[in-house]
């Protein structure tokens, strides 16, 4: 009986471990595929894309002149006997600023004027006879041919008068040329020659600032003038003295930049200078390059496709990755600026990037985990 029951015992106990035996390798199995889809999964790190103001703050120094000035120059050439101006000076119009030796033209001006005295005594003497020739040709006493010959003499006095006269006026203005004046109100910024000096005709005296109007110069690169919106607003500030500003408009652009910066002059001209923000004086000029919404993502996102820029964008229900190409505004070593390609709130990965292929399943980590 015992030899019997334990027959029994055994078999029925075999029918209870063959189950186990074979479903062990069934979940074996399926673990290990679940292994290996989650080792298919690759881990990138991703960012949360949203648009935010696209302006650029550009700081850039200059200094402030007028936006007229002029080289102030004498006429005729001379030794300068005077200069009562001097760099800064207030000058008004009309106002002395350098003197010639007028010794030369005063001459001339005398000379001039025993010129057209004579001229006027041999007019009085030609129209005298011209009129004796007159009465007498009407009376018969004298014949056609001296009557036309002292027409002719009055008619030469008469042009003798006239040129005497044209000359005279010119010496009188090159007495007056021995001075020069300022035209307008405004500020000496600079002087070209010095009393004593023998001067030529149009060379530079004085430098005159007219007042009415201030222009900040700066030079700019020629990527800034590309990033410029339209007609920007430029605040303007004192580098001394911040707290002295003032707003401006771009009035002026050199059309060719400076052969040794490469840079282009730009004037701005300045709405309502302060007192205090004077000629020469050093500013800093702050514009906005643009203010449409762009998208920043780190540097590390950006990959190539077909040649173009690109990056991996993460379909958040499937977790599996695509290419697509964007437009960049601009970049730096940790960021770039992307304008079209990318929508707010779309995944973009940012390590790991080189590893991927569309299509592939990959796990999140960091920020959108």
């Amino acid at each position: 009986m015992v030899k019997a029951a334990d027959r029994t015992k055994g078999k029925f106990g075999f029918w209870r471990v063959a189950p186990i035996l074979l479903v062990a390798p069934l979940l074996a199995a399926c673990q290990q595929e679940t292994k290996s889809e989650v080792q298919d999964a690759r881990p990138v790190r991703t960012v949360i894309t949203a648009r935010e103001p696209g302006g650029e703050t550009v700081v850039l120094t200059g200094h402030v002149e007028a936006q007229n000035e002029a080289a102030m120059s004498f006429r005729i050439g001379g030794r300068m006997i005077e200069r009562p101006v001097n760099v800064g000076d207030t000058v008004k119009a009309g106002q002395i600023l350098a003197k010639l030796d007028p010794v030369n033209e005063l001459n001339a001006l005398r000379s001039a004027q025993a010129a057209l005295a004579a001229a006027q005594g041999q007019l009085v003497q030609a129209s005298n006879a011209f009129d004796r020739q007159q009465h007498l040709l009407g009376n018969g006493f004298t014949t056609r041919a001296n009557f036309d010959q002292a027409q002719q003499a009055r008619q030469s006095a008469q042009s003798q008068l006239d040129d005497a006269e044209a000359q005279l006026e010119i010496a009188h203005d090159r007495v007056s040329f021995t001075e020069l004046k300022a035209d307008v109100d405004g500020t000496i910024t600079a002087r070209g020659a010095e009393p004593g000096e023998v001067v030529q005709p149009g060379q530079m005296i004085v430098q005159l600032a007219r007042q009415g109007g201030r222009d900040a110069v700066f030079d700019v690169p020629a990527q800034v003038l590309r990033m410029a919106p339209t007609d920007p607003e430029i605040t303007i500030r004192l580098t001394d003295d911040p707290n002295v500003s003032a707003t401006g408009r771009v009035r002026e652009v050199a059309p060719q930049a400076n052969a040794q910066t490469r840079t282009f002059p730009v004037r701005v001209g300045i709405n309502n200078p302060p007192a205090t923000m004077l000629l020469g004086s050093t500013v800093t000029g702050t514009m906005m390059t643009s203010s449409e919404p762009v998208i920043a993502i780190p540097a590390t996102a950006l990959t190539t496709a077909e040649q173009n820029p690109a990056v991996w964008v993460v379909d958040p229900s499937a977790l599996t990755v695509s290419l697509r190409n964007v437009d960049i505004v601009r970049h730096d070593p940790a960021t770039v600026i992307i304008s079209h390609g990318l929508d707010t709130g779309e995944i973009v990965v940012t390590a790991g990037v080189q590893a991927l292929h569309p299509g592939q399943k990959v796990r999140l980590l960091g920020s959108a985990q």
